[in-house]
């Protein structure tokens, strides 16, 4: 196991900003401290990154990205948006692609400390307050995208409305058996928007007085497979729903790929509605839930790059909207009874 910032911390019984600070040589640091510190170093055999070592205090030019599984179309559009901003800026983007939980927390816990790069953005990953605290000891300016901690500044879009906009939309459409196709837990990674779009899902069954059925509540990967395998158990109800809400735009195009196995019409047979609004959404004609992926993206450099010159005004939380955008893939519902 790799031996991290936060063991020599522990052993020597001080904050890792302190351990930070006796491994750059800082002054400030009582000398029982830093021997304390350096013992544990010793005892552990910690080796700090020695290019990160020699960036210190100096100007990198460069920001890091810390992201969960970058290749997804959502993420990559949100990227694409960042790099962008960021080239206008004259920055370099350095991307940390998180697969894994252990993953997650070895660049929460290192990066800041090393200071690899000026600043941070951190896309879609919830922030613990535990390194929450570290991060903001080390001072390294840092800036949420598509999540939220009240210790930084977070941009993040009202994720619960949108369900609900995709939700009301079906009902006033006339559909009554709606099913829903959530996104998992995935690699120990849990993302709060899930539960976000589940809430939405509820608020408008509440608002227009009917009770959500539990046996059309699905889960599965946040990707194009794990759509069509929960719309194929859905749509293999003996009494199958008329509408189907995805949490996404990719588990949407699943089902859309399951209705076609299954010789179902969409939308005559069952509506199909997803959550994103990445381009290829547009290409199938796929109604869904428009995030303004470009404005997250820009403003959320946009704020970093603020932060990085006046580090000490406070933490704001963004809320951006969301738009339904109705397309081919949903109709108003005709009974056939």
């Amino acid at each position: 196991m790799t031996t991290t910032i936060h063991d020599v911390a522990r052993i020597a019984g001080v904050g890792i900003g302190t351990v930070s600070r006796v491994i750059n040589n800082s002054p400030g640091v009582k000398p029982a401290t830093r021997k304390r510190v350096l013992s544990a170093i010793a005892q552990l055999n910690y080796r700090p990154n020695p290019i990160a070592r020699s960036m210190i205090s100096k100007r990198t030019g460069a920001i890091g990205v810390i992201v969960p599984f970058f290749t997804r179309p959502f993420h990559t559009e949100l990227l694409r948006s960042v790099q962008v901003a960021l080239s206008r800026s004259g920055k370099e983007l350095v991307l940390y692609d998180v697969e894994t939980a252990a993953q997650r927390n070895y660049y929460f816990s290192e990066l800041p400390m090393l200071h690899r790069v000026d600043g941070l953005l951190l896309l879609s990953l919830p922030l613990d307050d535990e390194f929450a605290v570290d991060i903001k000891e080390a001072g390294i300016p840092i800036v949420l995208i598509d999540t939220y901690c009240p210790f930084f500044t977070s941009l993040i879009v009202d994720n619960i409305e949108g369900a609900y906009q995709a939700v009301k939309y079906l009902i006033e459409l006339g559909h009554r058996r709606i099913g829903f196709i959530n996104g998992v837990i995935e690699g120990n990674i849990k993302f709060n928007q899930a539960n976000d779009r589940w809430i939405g899902l509820h608020r408008a069954f509440g608002e227009a007085g009917l009770l959500f059925e539990p046996e059309f509540m699905f889960t599965s990967e946040w990707n194009r497979s794990g759509g069509k395998q929960a719309a194929l158990q859905l749509l293999s109800l003996q009494k199958r729903p008329t509408a189907i809400f995805a949490a996404s735009d990719m588990q949407a195009i699943g089902v859309i790929e399951a209705a076609k196995d299954l010789h179902l019409n969409v939308p005559d047979d069952i509506s199909v509605i997803g959550f994103d609004g990445i381009e290829v959404a547009e290409l199938l004609e796929l109604s869904t839930i428009q995030q303004p992926i470009q404005k997250l993206g820009e403003l959320g450099v946009s704020k970093l790059l603020e932060i990085m010159k006046k580090p000490q005004q406070l933490p704001e939380l963004i809320r951006l909207n969301t738009t339904l955008i109705a397309r081919r893939t949903t109709r108003a519902f005709a009974s056939r009874l």
